[in-house]
């Protein structure tokens, strides 16, 4: 989580973006089966 602090200008949104992809994988992911 440290990591995610300290560059949180660019590497914050873009872990931001990557956790949203992956909940909206796994949604889907249990909608389909």
């Amino acid at each position: 989580m440290s990591e995610a602090g300290a560059g949180y200008g660019y590497g914050g949104g873009f872990a931001l973006i990557v956790v949203l992809f992956i909940l909206l994988i796994i949604v889907g992911a249990s909608w389909c089966f």
